[in-house]
């Protein structure tokens, strides 16, 4: 599909030499969204020249204050990001972040200037037990915040992150045109401008095959996002 968004989340992983992946992602592309760990975030901004968009992985829901350890999406923006990924399953498992946690999250985001890509998915247990539209219903109904304007949603069933295994397409439209429905019944209209990206052991190989279902609007890319050869060769699937 054309126009794609490809979006790479580095998650704990990274160092300053790996900035020079930024710099190759930014001289074979102008579409590509990285989210490096934070002490990268600075770097990456200035390593991709503005033709890569460099965004956090998370933020806190407060602007600033007493919360040692943690960055705020003024934070964020400051070091020149332009979004954030609120909601990973690995936040919402590691973290215990609740709905409630991950909307606040989103609001302060959206007030803070920057575009979100709100995750939700089910796990294996979830989905063989025939839930997958509860939980990712639930997730979606807790978790959205007041407006669609700077919303990217991300579907990831847990089961398929980092483990190699995806849904077949058919299942991935399923639950895509699922949140498309839930997003019209949420927001109206503005629901249909809301792009769906899909993540979930996207690779290169695969990547035509799962960005050419319909309502998926582009991918949220794990591992494979870690070198721009790979991250590049997804885009350029699509």
């Amino acid at each position: 599909m054309q126009g794609a968004l490809i979006v790479g989340n580095w998650k704990m992983n990274g160092s300053m030499a790996s900035l020079a992946e930024i710099e190759a992602m930014a001289a074979a592309r102008t579409d590509l969204w990285v989210a490096p760990p934070f002490t990268l975030v600075g770097g990456a901004v200035a390593a991709a020249g503005g033709r890569v968009r460099i965004g956090g992985q998370d933020c806190h829901a407060n602007a600033s204050g007493a919360h040692t350890g943690c960055v705020s999406a003024a934070m964020l923006a400051d070091a020149g990001a332009t979004f954030v990924i609120v909601g990973h399953s690995e936040r919402r498992a590691d973290n215990h972040e609740s709905d409630a946690d991950v909307r606040a999250k989103a609001m302060a985001a959206r007030a803070a200037g920057l575009d979100v890509i709100l995750c939700v998915g089910e796990t294996e247990t979830q989905r063989d037990a025939g839930q997958v539209e509860a939980v990712v219903g639930g997730q979606l109904a807790g978790s959205l915040p007041d407006a669609a304007d700077g919303l990217i949603i991300a579907y990831e069933p847990v089961w398929a992150i980092g483990t190699g295994r995806t849904p077949t397409p058919e299942d991935v439209g399923s639950v895509h045109g699922f949140i498309r429905r839930q997003l019209v019944a949420h927001f109206g209209a503005a629901g249909q401008g809301v792009c769906i990206l899909y993540g979930g052991s996207v690779k290169p190989d695969n990547a035509a095959l799962l960005l050419g279902v319909a309502d998926v609007g582009g991918a949220l890319v794990g591992g494979a996002s870690l070198t721009a050869a790979s991250l590049v060769a997804i885009a350029a699937a699509v």
